[in-house]
């Protein structure tokens, strides 16, 4: 009698790289659900009170980040000690959730995101946070905060910013620094990046940024920053050296690959490093988190989604978090 493998259709190998990928989405799903559950007890910590205070703390979020933005933003605000908050709602608010926002935010004003004005700049991939922030610079400092940021110590170097009206920015890797437009495209390869249609945009426009031709800055600076969490200082630049640099990024790339996922950040990026004087954070306090551990004086985590549920990194930063707001009454 002839035998048969009980995996005739597919060798063993690709079997067990299915199992693989199951249990990973497992895993996975299982964090995502322990995470909602330890960030749900921010719905029991006291509510922000809000100033009017020239601060403003602002982030874009939709009804799936609710809890782990409540988290981001009153632990910011505890630690900070300043600020009103506003809100870009990307379309899928909720009646409930506007009502715990109410709650928890002291009635923070809620901006529908189809309000907003792009312009020459693409929509989607968070362009019109960057652009409505660039809007309510004009009268506010104004700091844009991701939802997957915790703060677990002293911001001490956020408040000193602030006093000093000095724009700022998380590192998008822990030796970024200023670089002229010149250098920073040197340090790509142009055929790798700028001419591959496939490349990440943020690749494709820092190697050709020698290209690009910006009147209204002499000597344009780059910096490879991180716009999950970044500052914006009161009475800058509105919107026109970011909408110039994107219509020269929509000449040299197209305006589809331009319109891709990173291309916000690159902007973000622009129009900090062309701030007078502009603070790059401090990496071993302010960092990205690449599973490599939570440093012990980390005083602002962001927990970037290649590695969110790594390990329990986020899930004890949240715990940490919403114990230090403390509890209602």
């Amino acid at each position: 009698m002839l035998g048969f493998s009980p995996l005739p259709l597919i060798s063993r190998a690709c079997y067990g790289r299915a199992m693989n990928r199951i249990v990973n989405k497992l895993n996975l799903l299982w964090k995502e659900r322990a995470h909602r559950a330890t960030a749900r007890a921010v719905l029991d910590t006291p509510a922000v009170i809000p100033a009017d205070d020239g601060v403003v703390l602002f982030s874009m979020i939709g009804t799936r980040v609710l809890l782990p933005y409540l988290v981001a933003v009153k632990s910011l605000h505890a630690r900070l000690g300043k600020g009103r908050i506003v809100i870009l709602d990307d379309g899928t608010l909720t009646d409930a959730d506007r009502a715990i926002l109410a709650a928890q935010l002291g009635q923070p004003p809620i901006v529908p995101i189809a309000d907003v004005d792009t312009g020459p700049c693409p929509r989607g991939g968070t362009w019109e946070r960057l652009l409505t922030i660039l809007d309510l610079r004009a009268n506010d400092y104004v700091i844009q905060l991701d939802s997957d940021t915790v703060t677990l110590g002293d911001v001490s170097e956020i408040a000193a910013a602030i006093a000093e009206n000095r724009s700022f920015t998380l590192r998008g890797d822990p030796d970024s620094e200023l670089l002229s437009f010149a250098e920073m495209a040197g340090r790509t390869d142009d055929e790798a990046f700028l001419f591959n249609p496939d490349a990440h945009v943020q690749g494709a426009i820092e190697c050709g940024l020698d290209r690009v031709s910006l009147p209204m800055r002499e000597n344009p600076l780059y910096v490879r920053g991180c716009s999950g969490f970044a500052g914006f200082a009161r009475g800058g630049d509105g919107r026109a050296l970011a909408e110039a640099f994107s219509r020269e990024a929509d000449r040299l790339l197209g305006a589809e690959r331009w319109a891709r996922w990173g291309s916000e950040q690159v902007t973000s990026n622009i129009v900090i490093a062309n701030e007078p004087d502009p603070l790059l954070l401090p990496y071993d306090h302010y960092l990205n988190f690449w599973d490599k551990g939570v440093p012990a004086d980390a005083r602002f985590v962001h927990f970037i989604g290649s590695y969110r549920y790594s390990g329990r990194a986020y899930i004890d930063a949240t715990r940490a978090a919403v114990a230090a707001l403390g509890r209602t009454a």
